[in-house]
């Protein structure tokens, strides 16, 4: 609801029971992957380890500040990569706040 549907083609999650609602998604094609398939999330794996570069496995996310968090999501969102064509996520995808 925070985006819009209309910008996702599908959306692949976990099994968790944390998702059990999603499957009443309308718009997008919702997937549940497999337990222990990381290779059926394979951009959500990527992106764990990028995010692993400025927060270490074992580091509480409660131990970060919102600004830390902010200025992570800034720097992954305007790191140019492969699956994009080498563009940003911050090139392709429009400004929703305004």
């Amino acid at each position: 609801d925070d985006y819009g549907a209309e910008y996702f083609k599908s959306v692949t999650f976990d099994n968790g029971s944390e998702f059990a609602q999603l499957s009443q998604v309308i718009g997008p094609d919702v997937y549940f992957a497999h337990p222990y398939s990381p290779w059926e999330r394979g951009t959500n794996e990527n992106q764990n380890g990028l995010i692993r570069e400025y927060i270490p496995k074992g580091k509480s996310i409660h131990e970060i500040s919102i600004t830390e968090l902010q200025g992570i999501q800034d720097a992954l969102n305007h790191r140019p990569r492969r699956s994009l064509n080498y563009n940003c996520a911050s090139e392709l995808f429009i400004d929703l706040d305004d």
